[in-house]
């Protein structure tokens, strides 16, 4: 797509908006019907969306930077805006009278599935709450999860919030100093760790964690004893005797405007900040996609989701935890090795009915599929190519309300149904993509196989999303049309339409813990959330990102250029790199860093020099027998070098001016990676540490200026090779 994300976060260095839409907001389909009788909480305060961005009614309590502070929730007076407010055991509460006895969490051990229905569910997280403020844990005080996605995490999640905590996730990447500013900055009391891998993290910073109290492991046996460690079993027993008196007289004083949850933003640069996030914004959020999506409650057809990505990360979050609660659905866990390679198995067994999954994910998947397709028989490979013909003209029609034609029903019979059973998405009608940036080329790869791939589009501090594309509101490369209760305003459009994208609605944060001038810089006078994103809407409502403002390179000469629209434009005219990152901020040209597709190591994460087998191939037809990556970087295989310079020469044809041309370029010998450094959690690039890594490359590019021309009758070389989407 032409974006530059689709889940920006508020994240990119000190003191300025860092670097993790005017749509009507009427419901326009019929939601699934929820029953209106919530309870309601008394003492909760509304403030109304302001007319104007006048200074003059600045209205301060729309936001606080204190653990302990309330704000007054952006109440509408009809609609989904108009929802009565809940706080978290409010919502869990009325799900278990609704669907006590329906599965609500399911897991694998060993062979063996094993599930807990909602009653149980809600008792082990009243159970461990107790067995929290046993430990010591006080109010507005974090609890931090540091581990993969399991039962044990949404209990500690839920239970820290019951007993007035802060649930604070902490991504499993991070290293024992990470650690310890995340666990310092919530004031944590308490840690839950996974496995000895990650004790050991928090162990290393023990001494620098004053308010720690207690570490409990939730997964295998302990490998020493310490005091204050306690196992699972352990902590569980904790508070299983203990009377609730004291617990529900915490939760009886709970409020939808005060905080519960902390999300901690990825960080492009310098230390991430702790988005605070309040019952309202968890509760109103789940309810509003729930019924946006369209998702089916369980009395009427079980919704069930499969948890893989990073619980520290708001996405994950919404959907794996709050969403799935709201409409009684039920969750599955992955195995801890879902993204190198295990997914797929449970995403067979489990069959969900709705799937999130960011880019990489998608790709990943393509990247699979299109190395099978290609040891095919020659009748299947024509059979699949034909099929998602077909497949990509029928979801285009669709998008544009045309006659569906008649060979989409022999394609699905003969391809669609088979793949998506592979997959196992033969169930899923509801598949998502967000996070960072998807190329129009992976979603076009998926819709020819008849899986519309919707994107959603939102940050950290907007409680996840903001917009959502729809079955039957759905464009190419938009990331769709406003959740109705929220609104969005365009900031100081230019000419096209194109302005910073700004967010109000009741899922907008509180702020940021301790930090009054990151949350002044967040949110405006009026209470706007300011995302850094630039977009636009087209006639129909549906939003395009076109930039972002941070990102835009402003050359030399004064011309401003969004970098993603030309990464993506060169990744898709040559298939054969993975990641491409434009330079040229305040130089006479621009310039860009390539990454070669490669194998990447199951443990680590890390890159490798051997390359993919689809990236082997297209080698091969354009006449070169390389393997590895340190045979085609920095130029050394001039068969490559040559046929890549006529990728971007195509690029460059393009261009809207000179100086949105490429001048220069190098292949890097290694790819970007999370354990590497360049990417953040969610695979978002992170411009400033790359250009800090690689600046020795960057300052070759600038050394002497060159300024090749580009061939009026160049050859394309990757015609015919660049999308061979055959699948078996």
């Amino acid at each position: 797509m032409d974006s530059t994300a689709n889940e920006s976060s508020e994240e990119e260095s000190a003191g300025e908006r860092e670097a993790e839409t005017g749509a009507n907001t009427e419901l326009t389909n019929n939601p699934t019907d929820i029953p209106t009788e919530w309870p309601t909480h008394t003492q909760t305060v509304s403030a109304q969306r302001p007319d104007s961005l006048s200074l003059a009614v600045a209205k301060p309590d729309l936001w606080t930077s204190s653990g302990d502070g309330e704000v007054k929730l952006r109440m509408g007076e009809s609609g989904f805006a108009s929802e009565t407010p809940l706080t978290v055991d409010q919502m869990f509460k009325t799900a278990v009278e609704r669907f006590g006895s329906y599965t609500a969490l399911g897991w694998k051990e060993g062979e063996q599935t094993k599930t807990i229905n909602y009653q149980e569910y809600y008792q082990a997280c009243h159970t461990a709450a107790k067995s929290f403020l046993k430990l010591g844990l006080e109010r507005y005080h974090g609890v931090g999860i540091l581990g993969f996605n399991s039962a044990e995490w949404f209990i500690s999640d839920i239970a820290a919030i019951l007993a007035g905590g802060f649930a604070v996730g902490i991504y499993t990447t991070n290293s024992p100093d990470a650690c310890q500013y995340v666990a310092e900055n919530c004031k944590a009391n308490i840690i839950v760790v996974e496995n000895h891998k990650q004790l050991q993290k928090i162990l290393q910073v023990q001494d620098k964690l004053p308010h720690l109290k207690a570490i409990i492991q939730y997964k295998d046996a302990l490998k020493e004893k310490r005091p204050n460690l306690y196992t699972w079993a352990e902590f569980m027993e904790l508070g299983r005797d203990e009377p609730d008196t004291k617990l529900d007289d915490i939760i009886a004083i709970q409020k939808p405007n005060q905080c519960c949850t902390l999300i901690y933003t990825s960080g492009t640069t310098g230390q991430p900040k702790g988005v605070m996030l309040s019952h309202d914004n968890l509760t109103w959020t789940a309810f509003a996609v729930g019924r946006y999506v369209r998702l089916a409650e369980a009395t009427k057809s079980q919704e069930i989701v499969v948890s893989y990505l990073p619980l520290s990360h708001i996405a994950a979050q919404m959907v794996d935890i709050w969403v799935t609660m709201k409409v009684g659905g039920a969750t599955y866990f992955a195995q801890p090795d879902a993204l190198k390679g295990s997914l797929v198995n449970t995403m067979r067994e489990v069959r969900p009915t709705a799937f999130m999954g960011v880019p990489r994910v998608w790709e990943k998947m393509q990247e699979k599929m299109k190395s099978v397709g290609a040891k095919s028989s020659t009748v299947r490979r024509k059979v699949a190519v034909w099929a998602k013909g077909v497949g990509l003209q029928t979801n285009l029609s669709k998008m544009n309300q045309y006659v569906t034609p008649m060979n989409y029903r022999l394609a699905k019979k003969l391809v669609f149904k088979k793949v998506r059973k592979a997959l196992g998405l033969d169930r899923c009608t509801k598949c998502y993509t967000g996070a960072a940036p998807i190329t129009k080329d992976t979603l076009e790869f998926f819709l020819s196989l008849d899986i519309p791939v919707y994107e959603l589009y939102g940050m950290s501090e907007s409680t996840g999303p903001h917009t959502i594309s729809l079955p039957d509101a759905f464009r190419l490369t938009s990331v769709g049309k406003l959740i109705p209760g929220c609104e969005t305003k365009i900031n100081n459009p230019d000419e096209e339409g194109n302005g910073e994208i700004c967010f109000w609605g009741r899922h907008v944060f509180m702020g940021y813990l301790n930090q009054a001038d990151k949350t002044e810089d967040a949110l405006d006078a009026e209470g706007w959330l300011h995302s850094g994103d630039l977009g636009k809407h087209d006639d129909n409502g549906f939003l395009f990102i076109t930039g972002r403002i941070k990102e835009l390179i402003i050359t030399a000469g004064g011309e401003n250029i969004p970098p993603v629209p030309i990464e993506d434009a060169v990744k898709e005219a040559v298939p054969l790199v993975s990641n491409a990152m434009l330079i040229g901020d305040k130089r006479k040209f621009l310039a860009m860093l390539l990454t070669i597709k490669c194998q990447v190591n199951g443990d680590t994460g890390a890159p490798e020099d051997e390359l993919m087998p689809e990236a082997i191939e297209l080698c091969r037809k354009l006449g070169s027998n390389a393997t590895r990556v340190s045979e085609i970087a920095g130029g050394r295989d001039p068969v490559i070098h040559a046929a890549i310079q006529e990728g971007i020469n195509r690029v460059n044809e393009k261009a809207t001016s000179n100086a949105q041309r490429i001048q220069k370029w190098t292949i890097l010998n290694q790819d970007f990676s999370i354990p590497g450094g360049e990417l953040g959690p969610t695979m978002k690039l992170k411009r400033p540490v790359v250009m800090k890594m690689y600046k020795e490359q960057v300052e070759n590019f600038y050394k002497e200026v060159v300024t090749p021309s580009t061939p009026d009758n160049s050859i394309d070389p990757w015609s015919g090779l660049k999308i061979r989407h055959e699948v078996k």
